[in-house]
């Protein structure tokens, strides 16, 4: 098993220290989407490739990861494995299509349609080219930063899953939760147990840290996030930390990113089970650190759209992200990122200077 393999010892751990809670002598940096269409080199690849192509290769799925290590080589302190968060639904028997944007010619229309997904899910064999391909990234980084697994929450790929695709108004899947409650509540936690084994598989592969996406948990009033999305979401940060164990695993950190949530905050941080809380743009690091206190790291902040604004723009908005984050109540404990993916057209210079920036403006000394 993955799990025996040997990996060539870290070189960078900074990522790993922060999100374990210690204070570090700056803020580790990566960027969402960094592995994507922002980069000519990935272009390249893409010219040749379909989207779900490459993520079932491994081999392609490691250069793509590796891409944004190699151009920005002691700035960027982690990679993140190139996948995608509907490969669970695709898992659970679910065709998706990228054209260009995700897909559904079969969505759930009703709980009778609940049927056509499988019972039973083995990700071993319906994901295992995630597998192959964090083992064979894991080894090509040969310890220059740590590797990140991830999936999507449960709220976020159920919303997909139910609507076909990307929405503007979530109507099909909230008349899901208003409808049917309780088959949207069970069919919640049946994603999670998919996604705790997968995350699991993820760690025995070589993952070191695991981020959850929830990107729709914005769309939930406040009452119903706590109904539906955070009971899935702890059912997968205490099933990941229970199967690890029983395994005699070492433990990985855990990131939950609920994008537009920023009044849950408090409640993720105190019972949702998670090391690090991502942050969106839509608040003030120091305040998200007075909710969440000093029993969890954080990370973000930098709305993407900043670095369309020249660097000068760029410079004094870290800054100001820096000082920030830096001068919230409680640890020093936090990961510099955006608030959401880098989007396509940015100048991959213009990120540079982000990181450069950081590492400018987030030291310690």
């Amino acid at each position: 098993m993955a799990a025996d393999l040997t990996f060539p010892p870290m070189k960078n751990d900074l990522l790993l220290r922060a999100a374990r809670g210690e204070e570090t002598e700056r803020a580790p940096v990566w960027v969402m989407r960094q592995a994507g269409r922002y980069l000519p080199e990935f272009h390249k690849v893409r010219a040749h490739h379909s989207f779900f192509e490459i993520c079932r290769t491994p081999e392609l799925a490691m250069e793509l990861t590796l891409q944004p290590i190699r151009r920005y080589s002691g700035l960027i302190d982690a990679a993140i494995i190139f996948s995608d968060i509907l490969v669970v639904p695709q898992a659970l028997g679910m065709e998706v299509e990228m054209n260009p944007g995700p897909h559904f010619p079969d969505p759930l229309n009703t709980p009778e349609d609940l049927s056509k997904l499988r019972a039973d899910v083995d990700v071993n064999k319906e994901l295992g080219y995630v597998f192959d391909a964090i083992t064979i990234t894991r080894k090509a980084l040969d310890g220059e930063v740590p590797l990140i697994g991830f999936c999507g929450a449960p709220w976020t790929l159920f919303s997909y899953m139910v609507e076909g695709g990307s929405s503007k108004t979530f109507t099909k899947c909230k008349s899901w939760l208003f409808r049917y409650p309780e088959e949207s509540k069970a069919l919640l936690l049946r994603i999670a147990d998919v996604c705790v084994d997968f995350l699991v598989g993820q760690v025995k592969a070589g993952a070191q840290l695991l981020q959850i996406f929830d990107s729709w948990a914005g769309e939930l009033a406040p009452h119903h996030f706590q109904e539906f999305s955070l009971p899935s979401l702890q059912r997968i940060s205490l099933g990941v930390r229970r199967k690890l164990a029983a395994e005699k695993i070492p433990l990985v950190p855990m990131t939950v990113f609920p994008k537009g949530a920023n009044s849950e905050l408090a409640s993720l941080a105190h019972e949702g089970g998670y090391d690090v809380i991502g942050l969106d743009w839509c608040i003030e690091p120091s305040e998200a650190r007075r909710l969440v206190g000093d029993k969890v790291a954080v990370q973000g902040n930098l709305d993407p759209n900043v670095l369309y604004g020249g660097r000068e723009s760029i410079e004094r908005e870290v800054k100001r992200m820096c000082a920030s984050f830096k001068g919230g109540k409680g640890t020093k404990a936090w990961i510099a990122n955006l608030g959401h993916g880098i989007t396509p057209g940015v100048d991959p210079d213009d990120l540079k200077w982000f990181f450069e920036c950081v590492h400018k403006y987030s030291s310690n000394a």
